[in-house]
């Protein structure tokens, strides 16, 4: 019974790579199905990777790396400003044309379909770092968190009835439920490209097969990996500003492969606002490439952060400062004071002897009133008078 078993699971798979809405026994069944590796679902990210390895016949050239490289920056703005800014949040606005082109454009990042992004990444929200987040390192593990979750069957099925808001536009449904259909389009345009230039601009030394691995399998390689890194790292490496109830991070470093989507713990706390990077120095090229779309009109009413999200910000920042500074003086409580006991004297030294050097071959003045004690000893009597600055008062200012 086995065999003909895993069969009909292989043979279910494979029709859902064309048709992922392809579910004969129920979506709810098999999201009900223990988290596992498999086999037949797992294959196209194995293929994925191995065609990287095709650069050793293909070889490069400055342009073809120019575009994979141009590409990943593309299609991850269209991973964290389309999928995760429009489509699962709703950040901002846009019209139902626009909102098409945006989907057909997010497509192309090959990570499935807006609407099953959006409703996992819902789902991750509403859940996070609890059992049921089906990619929380603190409970599924670094691997499972960054890789293993997509393999498995329980989270393939799109739960439409958590994304209502989506499912009302047919078109969206239909890209969503052929979700590989524009990557195919898209490998096979760049293919197609590359054989061109080829021929009409050889100076290039671009061959089809070369911007294919480039542009397409090495490209959507590291974008997997750089949106995974959300995932798996962003509730692990990072500061958290706001006390939200999962273990959510901000990380510069996460910020700058995933164009902003690094301050994951701002995000947390609130999923509205259209920007990520709530303050000015905090870099977020996807709201800054969100803002020059709305300049175009194809999209507008970017939602901003409120007022008062942004004061508990800055007070968080200012009492972890506080913090930081009260524990390195209860570590090193005199190191500070003690140095500069040492320092008045020194400098004191130093300017009493260049005096006494520059004023030798003059005339001796008379005495004036006293006020010759030492100055050894005045600094050494003014820093023992001296007390630590006491640290305290908060302010507040805006995050955006």
């Amino acid at each position: 019974m086995q065999i003909p078993h895993f069969f009909r699971r292989a043979t279910v798979a494979l029709i859902q790579w064309i048709d992922s809405d392809h579910c004969p026994d129920g979506a709810e069944k098999m999201r009900a199905e223990p988290d596992r590796v498999d086999l037949v679902r797992v294959m196209p990210f194995i293929v994925l990777h191995l065609a990287c390895f095709a650069v050793i016949w293909t070889g490069w050239s400055p342009f073809a790396v120019g575009t994979a490289i141009a590409l990943y920056f593309i299609r991850m703005f269209a991973v964290t400003g389309i999928h995760h800014r429009y489509f699962s949040h709703k950040t901002y606005s846009t019209s139902r044309v626009g909102q098409f082109f945006l989907a057909l454009w997010a497509a192309t990042a090959t990570q499935r379909g807006s609407l099953w992004w959006a409703y996992h990444h819902r789902h991750h929200h509403q859940h996070s770092d609890d059992p049921e987040d089906a990619h929380s390192p603190h409970v599924h593990g670094f691997l499972w968190s960054h890789i293993g979750w997509i393999t498995s069957r329980r989270n393939f099925p799109t739960d439409y009835s958590k994304i209502k808001d989506l499912v009302k536009y047919p078109e969206l449904v239909w890209l969503n439920r052929f979700d590989l259909l524009v990557p195919l389009v898209f490998a096979t345009a760049l293919y197609f490209a590359g054989a061109l230039l080829s021929v009409h601009a050889p100076a290039l030394g671009v061959t089809g097969g070369q911007l294919l691995v480039w542009g397409f399998f090495i490209s959507t390689t590291f974008l997997f990996h750089g949106t995974a890194c959300i995932n798996s790292m962003a509730h692990l490496m990072g500061k958290r500003r706001f006390k939200t109830e999962d273990d959510s991070r901000n990380s510069f470093i996460l910020s700058i492969i995933c164009l902003g989507e690094g301050w994951h713990n701002n995000h947390h706390r609130y999923q509205s606002a259209t920007r990520n990077g709530f303050y000015w120095w905090e870099i977020d090229p996807t709201y800054y490439g969100l803002k020059l779309l709305s300049w175009t009109g194809l999209i507008w009413g970017l939602k901003p952060v409120p007022v008062s999200v942004l004061e508990e910000g800055v007070r968080a920042d200012h009492h972890m400062t506080v913090a930081a500074v009260a524990a390195r003086h209860a570590a090193q409580p005199q190191h500070e004071y003690s140095a500069l006991r040492r320092a008045i004297p020194v400098a004191t030294a130093m300017a009493v002897a260049t005096a006494t050097a520059s004023s030798a071959n003059l005339p001796k003045k008379a005495d004036g009133p006293a006020m010759h004690k030492d100055l050894s000893e005045l600094a050494h009597n003014l820093t023992a008078k001296t007390t630590p600055p006491v640290i305290g008062a908060s302010s507040s200012t805006d995050q955006t």
